[in-house]
C-alpha cells in the first residue's frame, strides 16, 4: 500500500466513517448484481455514485443509518449503552427504511426486552450470522479505538449482540473493530490479523483464520456474502490486493452479492488506511443520509465528518 503523504489520526478517523458511508451508497445500486457488475457498468472509467435499484445517486442505506445511530448513542452516554442504542434501532425500524435486513428487523420488531431480542430469535431460528452489525462497525471503531484492544473487542461484541444471537457475528465484529483500530494507529492492520485472531473465542477461531487467511479468496466463499464470515473476508481482500481507496471499492463491488455492505466494511477499513483525503471528492459531495424515523433529518459529508471527529475525541482513554 503505497502513500504519498501519511494522513493523521484524525484523518483516518474521518476516513473510517465517511468511507464506510461512501461505500455504502456506491455499492447499494448494484446490490445482488453479478461478478463483474461494477467494471460492466463503468468500464475502465471512474466509478460515479450513480443510483438505482431505488436509490438515489449517493443515497446510503441501512448500513450507514446505524451506524449513525451508534454513533450518536456513543457520543450522548460515552459508553455503550444497550438499551438507548436498541432503542433507537427500534425508531428508525418503525421510520419504515427503504432497506433493512430481515434478520435485524425480525430482532427489532419482536417486541421482546433489547438484553434478550437477539438471543431469543437466535434461539428460536437458529440462524443470526448476517453481516448487519458489521455494516454500522465504522463509529464504534473510531471511539473506542483509544482504549485499546481488549476494550474495542468487547465493545464490538457487546454492540454486534443487540441484534445477532450468534457469537461467530460477535467475534468477526470484534475482529473488525481491532483492525480498524490498528489502522487509525498508523499501523498496517493486515498485519494484525494474527493478533485479532489470537483474542476470537477459541470455538470460533478457525472458521475465522480461514476466511481472512493471505491467501483467501472471495470465490472460496462457501456462504452468500451477506453472512458474515465472507462479508469481512471478501473487504480484507480487496484492501490486500488493491493500491488505493478507490480500487479497493471498485474490488469489493465487483465481487457483486451483498455490495453495499461489503462496500461499507471495505470503505471503513481502507478509509482508516487511506485518511480522508484519499476519499473522492465526487463520491463525498454527492453523500446522503437520510434518517427514517427522526425527522427529516438528512446527513451529509460535513455532518459525517464532524460526527467522526467527535468521536474519535470523545473516545475513552487506554485501560491499564
Amino acid at each position: 500500500m503505497e502513500q504519498t503523504l501519511a494522513p493523521t489520526r484524525l484523518d483516518r478517523a474521518v476516513g473510517a466513517v465517511v468511507g464506510s458511508a461512501v461505500g455504502d451508497a456506491l455499492g447499494a445500486p448494484f446490490e445482488f448484481g453479478e461478478r463483474g457488475v461494477f467494471r460492466a457498468h463503468f468500464g475502465d472509467g471512474p466509478g460515479e455514485m450513480c443510483g438505482g435499484g431505488g436509490w438515489d445517486p449517493g443515497e446510503a442505506t441501512d448500513d450507514t443509518h446505524m451506524a449513525v445511530l451508534v454513533g450518536e448513542s456513543l457520543l450522548k452516554h460515552g459508553r455503550v449503552d444497550g438499551a438507548d442504542v436498541f432503542a433507537r434501532f427500534r425508531t428508525w425500524a418503525a421510520g419504515d427504511p427503504k432497506d433493512i435486513g430481515l434478520q435485524t428487523e425480525q430482532v427489532l420488531t419482536s417486541g421482546d426486552p433489547w438484553g434478550t431480542a437477539a438471543a431469543l430469535h437466535f434461539q428460536m431460528t437458529g440462524r443470526a450470522a448476517g453481516n448487519g452489525s458489521l455494516m454500522r462497525a465504522s463509529t464504534s471503531a473510531v471511539f473506542f479505538a483509544r482504549a485499546g484492544r481488549a476494550a474495542t473487542m468487547a465493545a464490538a461484541r457487546e454492540l454486534a449482540a443487540l441484534t445477532h444471537g450468534d457469537r461467530a457475528v460477535w467475534e468477526g465484529t470484534a475482529v473488525l473493530h481491532e483492525l480498524i483500530r490498528v489502522a487509525l494507529g498508523g499501523m498496517d492492520p493486515l498485519a494484525a490479523v494474527s493478533d485479532a485472531l489470537a483474542q476470537v473465542h477459541p470455538g470460533h477461531r478457525a472458521r475465522w483464520a480461514t476466511v481472512l487467511a493471505p491467501d483467501w479468496h472471495p470465490q472460496q466463499a462457501t456462504e452468500f456474502n451477506g453472512a458474515v464470515w465472507p462479508c469481512l473476508g471478501s473487504a480484507l481482500w480487496a484492501l490486500r490486493t488493491t493500491p488505493s481507496f478507490e480500487a479497493s471499492l471498485a474490488a469489493a463491488i465487483d465481487l457483486g452479492g451483498d455490495t453495499d455492505t461489503v462496500a461499507a466494511v471495505t470503505g471503513a477499513l481502507a478509509g482508516a488506511v487511506y485518511g480522508i483525503g484519499a476519499v473522492p471528492e465526487r463520491w463525498t459531495q454527492a453523500l446522503r443520509v437520510p434518517l427514517p424515523g427522526f425527522g427529516d433529518r438528512v446527513l451529509r459529508s460535513a455532518d459525517l465528518t464532524e460526527l467522526a471527529r467527535a468521536l474519535a475525541a470523545a473516545g475513552p482513554s487506554p485501560q491499564p
